[in-house]
């Protein structure tokens, strides 16, 4: 039967299961039942992944016969002990074919129809059209729990696989168990600074140290369990860009069918769990892991297109520059094109027009925020006409700017946003005028003194102000909230590298 590259998914949100064992003996009896499942959960792709070698061939079996199934090879550390040389050639041989070009994605692979087994000669000469898609060395690492192999065998062969990974510029899938410090320390001496620990069970100080080296922080079932303080405050905790989601099927089944054998299409209760946690929706989760998935293993497509409007929770935000008149160093278009998983990097800024189209109705929305990757009252007469339009449709409107209105425009601009802007957020990020002009870098002179005059003319026509301030080392947070309860409005403090 010829793998249907088509989903019957109906979901506002799609999801990667980036971690899977479907080629295990648990799901001999329905795998196919199983993987339909998947499809109609909303599961846009999964990565099964090996871990010995008949794990391997069976990943690579899969990944042949299913457009949306890829595969990693590795020797996982329990199975350490009957790494041999010619095992690792046949890992080289799979990872070097098999492996998904960087500049020649490929187009979705259909399959012959059969089930019957499949052999080490037949996967080193396929059809060229049936190529199965390796995008990872894995599952490799260290497990000192259990010890299955000895450990100093497991260092060794888990330096091999991060070596060989390094050079052919594959990322790695990480098992760390009760390993921590010889994980971290064998990954840094590897310069290995592409991959996942995977259903990491680490503290926050690991956690820290993974993704300082540059890898992903993967959440698996154990979150959505009552007694799990841990792992739910770790999946709170992680920064949206590292941040994937996994099943480790047939393992670790999440709640409500805990007990059970796991599945792909489970992993949908483990990412509602963790979209609570984190006070946003399974939308916007899927929509962050989903794009840290295709951006670590390199597959799927993502939007080249920067966003005019983009929603998160239910909120619509309105990306209408990205121009500023703030460096600040802590600002995340310095470093990201995305934020909640939306691409913000405009090509050219939009019209009225667009930015009406692009929101719709703007009743049906929380409210509407003027916000983005720039300063929005640099084009203040667009955002006087939008705002109008939105109030005048039943929408509530914010701004966030960082403050510098009257100096764009060299006048007192604030009455002019009387009646058409419900709430203003204004980026105070700093004490004193020497701490902002060191960390905002403005390009006018007292910028700081003018942010402060235009928060008290915000206040007389605004019927709700608030004053933010990022925590940034040198910032005195006591001394800003002093500053907003002198001003008679609101303060929140936001934390560094949380945005939307």
């Amino acid at each position: 039967m010829q793998a249907d590259s088509r989903s019957s998914v109906h979901n506002s949100f799609t999801l990667i299961d980036t971690h899977c064992h479907i080629e295990m003996d648990e799901f001999n009896a329905d795998r196919e039942a199983v993987i339909q499942r998947a499809r109609d959960a909303g599961i846009e792709a999964i990565i099964t992944i090996g871990s010995d070698l008949q794990g391997n061939l069976g990943g690579l079996k899969f990944s042949e016969k299913y457009d949306f199934i890829y595969s990693s090879v590795g020797i996982h550390p329990h199975d350490a002990k009957d790494f041999s040389e010619e095992i690792f050639e046949k890992i080289k041989a799979w990872a070097t074919e098999y492996k998904i070009q960087e500049s020649n994605p490929p187009t979705p692979p259909f399959t012959k129809g059969g089930r019957g087994g499949i052999t080490i000669s037949e996967l080193r000469t396929p059809d060229p059209e049936l190529k199965p898609k390796v995008v990872a060395i894995g599952e490799i690492g260290l497990d000192y729990h259990y010890d299955n192999s000895p450990r100093e065998i497991q260092k060794e062969v888990f330096i091999k696989q991060l070596h060989y990974a390094k050079e052919i510029n594959l990322p790695v899938v990480v098992h760390s168990r009760e390993a921590q410090k010889d994980t971290l320390e064998i990954i840094r001496e590897s310069g290995v600074n592409r991959g996942v620990l995977h259903c990491f069970s680490g503290d926050m100080e690991m956690a820290e140290k993974a993704m300082a080296i540059g890898f992903y922080i993967s959440i698996a079932g154990p979150v959505t369990f009552k007694n799990a303080r841990h792992p739910r405050e770790i999946a709170k905790a992680i920064p949206d860009d590292y941040l994937l989601i996994e099943t480790d099927a047939p393992y670790l089944t999440p709640e409500p069918f805990r007990g059970r054998r796991n599945e792909p299409s489970y992993i949908v209760h483990t990412a509602k769990a963790i979209a609570e946690l984190r006070g946003i929706t399974l939308e916007d989760l899927s929509r962050i892991t989903t794009l840290n998935a295709k951006r670590l293993f390199r597959i799927g497509h993502m939007s080249e297109k920067g966003k005019i409007a983009y929603k998160i929770r239910n909120t619509l935000y309105l990306n209408i520059t990205n121009r500023c008149t703030n460096k600040c160093s802590f600002c995340i278009r310095f470093h990201s094109d995305y934020v909640k998983g939306h691409n913000l990097r405009l090509s050219e800024e939009p019209s009225e027009e667009e930015i009406k189209s692009a929101i719709g109705d703007p009743s049906q929305y929380k409210e509407i925020v003027f916000c983005g990757y720039g300063e929005p009252l640099l084009r203040l007469d667009l955002v006087k006409n939008v705002a109008a339009w939105i109030k005048k449709n039943k929408g509530k409107v914010r701004i966030n700017t960082n403050g510098h209105g009257n100096l764009i425009h060299g006048r007192n601009i604030v009455p002019e946003l009387k009646g058409i802007v419900d709430r203003i957020s204004i980026s105070l990020d700093a004490h004193d005028e020497k701490t902002y002009a060191k960390i905002c870098r403005p390009v006018f002179k007292n910028a700081f003194k003018e942010i402060l005059s235009f928060i008290k003319e915000a206040k007389k026509f605004i019927s709700e102000v608030t004053v933010t301030v990022v925590t940034l080392e040198g910032v005195n947070i006591d001394k800003s909230k002093k500053i907003a309860e002198n001003l008679g409005v609101n303060f929140r403090l936001r934390k560094l590298d949380v945005v939307g």
